[in-house]
């Protein structure tokens, strides 16, 4: 069962949008429980674990993070993909974390791949 609030949450699957995928994804980059997850930075975490698999993860992984992150700070909950135009904009504003992260022009603008699920 999800989460409602972020006191509520004690396993990394009871998080809005993340699941069994998602959990295991953030236990491989030291990620354990919920409250691991407060002030953290999600693109560095997402670097993190593009670095740990050797390669470059979807960018809605990134959304997730973001999400997981925000709701852990505080935020609603909110569906990942509202998070979209956000990484578009910050990876776009920011030259230092383009630099950071290595991009390709191409993940600037990528669409997801994983399927939209409202």
């Amino acid at each position: 069962m999800k989460c409602i609030s972020l006191n509520q949450c004690t396993r990394l699957e009871q998080l809005p949008n993340v699941g069994p995928a998602i959990a295991a994804d953030l236990r491989r980059i030291g990620i354990l429980r919920p409250g691991d997850l407060k002030r953290r930075d999600p693109y560095a975490m997402y670097e993190k674990l593009c670095q740990v698999t050797r390669k470059r993860q979807d960018p809605c992984v990134l959304d997730v993070f973001i999400s997981a992150v925000r709701f852990m700070g505080g935020a609603p909950a909110r569906p990942w993909w509202a998070y979209t135009a956000q990484r578009k904009r910050e990876l776009q504003n920011s030259a230092a974390k383009t630099r950071k992260m290595k991009l390709d022009p191409s993940f600037l603008n990528a669409s997801c791949s994983i399927p939209y699920r409202p």
